[in-house]
């Protein structure tokens, strides 16, 4: 896996933004959605603290992407995201046609450190995006940012 400086910017950014989710007492998540020209679209953070839990960042982006862009302008888009899409927002990603996904920290990596602290598995199973929608390509994990991004998760469920 190379990723460019652009790749790397956009995917901090990410990271960033579920910094900004956790400091606003949601789960931290967040994603960027750039375009083949490597502008800034859409970006967004997990807002489920409110008892929504589809209020991912992946799944928002998916749903504005398809009423704002062409087909052809999401095929050729990225989303940049810190940690690895759900199956729900897989799904999402494909259906609407985007493009590559790169994100910090996969589902597996996610769902030791959670086994590690003790904290029991979410309601859905963490596939691999490549099992939900095995067309999209897909690069990841970024091992410059798992440490902060780890940081991060184990701090939204209280663990010191």
């Amino acid at each position: 896996m190379t990723l460019s400086e652009a790749d790397l910017a956009h995917l901090t950014r990410a990271v960033e933004l579920a910094r900004e989710a956790l400091d606003d007492g949601d789960e931290p998540y967040g994603s960027v959605l750039v375009d083949a020209a490597g502008q800034v679209r859409f970006e967004d953070r997990n807002r489920v603290k409110d008892g929504d839990e589809t209020r991912h960042p992946e799944l928002e982006i998916a749903r504005w992407s398809a009423n704002h862009l062409t087909p052809d302008e999401r095929a050729a888009s990225t989303v940049y995201t810190s940690g690895e899409h759900c199956p729900m927002c897989a799904a999402a990603h494909a259906w609407v046609g985007l493009g590559r996904i790169v994100y910090a920290t996969s589902s597996a990596q996610i769902s030791g450190w959670r086994a590690d602290w003790r904290i029991a598995a979410g309601p859905v199973a963490p596939l691999p995006i490549t099992v939900v929608a095995p067309g999209i390509p897909v690069e990841g994990p970024v091992d410059s940012l798992a440490a902060e991004v780890k940081d991060l998760i184990r701090r939204s469920h209280g663990i010191d």
